[in-house]
């Protein structure tokens, strides 16, 4: 039998609960499970990529079936690279859904061959986004519980003399 592969992009500036949640239930469906960092050439990260990839390997080191990486390919050409013909996206909200739509739209439109699959993110993970997080803790708040204890450690470390 061919063995399932799957592509999960993001920026992961930072990696959040929520990204956590979404690779959780994709390993477990996937054989393997590639959580790819997009480089964004108009975005100023927080964390530079090599550093994003540190992070999302000690959050994931768990998971024997996920593989860490970074490209500066669309993702339906990077998921074509590596075999794969399934983008996973995870959706929070309405909002959410609108933009994943259009996005789904615009793959579909490079790839026809390449498919997303959707994972509703839990109610508890609904209101974590990258940005909250890194407003949270440009104030000093606790980010017990949002993300994974590396990155609240990198995050401290990160706004320690503000």
């Amino acid at each position: 039998m061919k063995e399932k592969i799957a592509v999960y992009t993001g920026t992961f500036d930072p990696v959040t609960n929520g990204h956590l949640d979404i690779i959780e239930r994709a390993s477990r469906v996937f054989d393997k499970l590639y959580v790819t960092i997009c480089k964004n050439p108009n975005k100023k990260g927080m964390f530079s990529v090599e550093e994003r990839k540190i992070l999302l390997q000690e959050a994931t080191k768990e998971y024997d079936n996920v593989i860490i990486d970074a490209t500066d390919m669309l993702s339906v050409e990077y998921a074509k690279s590596v075999g794969s013909q399934i983008l996973v996206r995870g959706i929070r909200a309405t909002m959410d859904f609108e933009y994943e739509l259009q996005l789904a739209f615009s793959n579909q439109h490079l790839d026809a061959d390449v498919d997303m699959v959707f994972f509703m993110t839990r109610p508890s993970h609904s209101f974590i986004s990258s940005s909250a997080i890194k407003e949270m803790a440009s104030h000093h708040r606790s980010l017990e519980g949002l993300v994974p204890p590396c990155v609240e450690t990198a995050m401290k470390e990160k706004f320690k003399d503000q």
